[in-house]
């Protein structure tokens, strides 16, 4: 387990409990009480901190290497997923991964984006920022489904699109638009699900949906609390005090009606127990599904309209 600065104390208790089994490994000491009191103590402390995340350190949660990835939640809740290359006019973008599936029996359209779990992938998918042809595939993918009537699913985990001068030569502006009002052109029902980060145009690209979804961890905003500070203080130090003034946790954008629906994390972070994390993103989309089901075209795009005009 990866700790994070400020899970220093319950790594102490962590790495004491390791020494005390390695101890009682190599003789016949009996320990099993004092690591059952310290195990104990660790997960009352680790309750306690995060009952008080502030929404600095849920950023770093919503970070955490370890966190599950969009190749997770397929495999943990999207039935015979068929990926779809390409966006028919530049190249395959793997920063933004998409295909066919089933979601609790359901077929729909699954767009995600994958930042990867090691140097390699990370590399391969570029930190989950995509360029032009990765927004101009999930274009493709969501008229694909429109046209199929299949429910499009989105998972948004990204710190943003990506900013090098190749994306810009291309049209990441415009291609981040495009990918916006096909969402809300859509008439189908669409999930969003922010499982990570959510981070400006190149989130909501793929979030404009009818239910926008948010792990309890995750984070939604126009701009990293690194660059909110460097452009208001001159300094990326002021971060903690940027990301309180955003408003970027799950609480308060839900209470700011820019989210619909607040997904519980297991204790400690979906990468504490990412298994049961997935379960419970799989179960909450799979209830979305089923209530937008019976919607027609022209209420859903309606519902979208009246949705982010009320925001706005």
């Amino acid at each position: 387990m990866n700790f994070l600065d400020f899970e220093k104390p319950i790594a102490e208790l962590t790495a004491r409990v390791a020494e005390l089994r390695e101890t009682a490994d190599a003789g016949t000491l009996d320990i099993e009480a004092e690591v059952s009191r310290i195990e104990a103590k660790a997960e009352t402390l680790l309750k306690s901190t995060y009952a008080k995340l502030t929404p600095w350190q849920k950023t770093q949660v919503a970070r955490h290497p370890q966190r599950p990835h969009l190749k997770d939640y397929v495999a943990g809740f999207v039935a015979d997923f068929m990926p779809l290359a390409g966006d028919r006019a530049f190249a395959d973008d793997l920063a933004i991964v998409g295909g066919l599936g089933r979601i609790a029996g359901r077929r729909v359209m699954v767009i995600g984006h994958e930042k990867g779990d090691d140097t390699a992938t990370r590399l391969k998918h570029n930190f989950g920022m995509a360029k032009p042809e990765g927004y101009r595939k999930a274009i493709r993918l969501m008229e694909l489904a429109d046209r199929f009537r299949l429910p499009v699913v989105t998972l948004v985990d990204t710190s943003g699109a990506f900013p090098g001068v190749q994306a810009e030569e291309r049209g990441q502006a415009e291609a981040i638009a495009r990918s916006t009002e096909a969402s809300l052109a859509l008439g189908v029902p669409m999930v969003a699900a922010i499982v990570g980060e959510g981070g400006s145009g190149g989130a909501v690209a793929l979030a404009a949906a009818n239910r926008v979804l948010m792990f309890e961890h995750a984070v939604y905003s126009v701009i990293s609390p690194e660059g909110c500070a460097s452009i208001l203080w001159r300094t990326a130090e002021k971060a903690p005090d940027a990301a309180e003034a955003m408003k970027i946790t799950a609480a308060d954008l839900h209470k700011l009606g820019v989210v619909d629906r607040i997904v519980a994390e297991p204790l400690g972070g979906a990468h504490r127990a990412p298994v049961d994390a997935i379960a419970t993103l799989g179960a909450a989309i799979g209830e979305e599904l089923d209530t937008l089901a019976v919607l027609d075209p022209r209420t859903l795009r309606q519902q979208r309209r009246d949705k982010y005009l009320a925001i706005a």
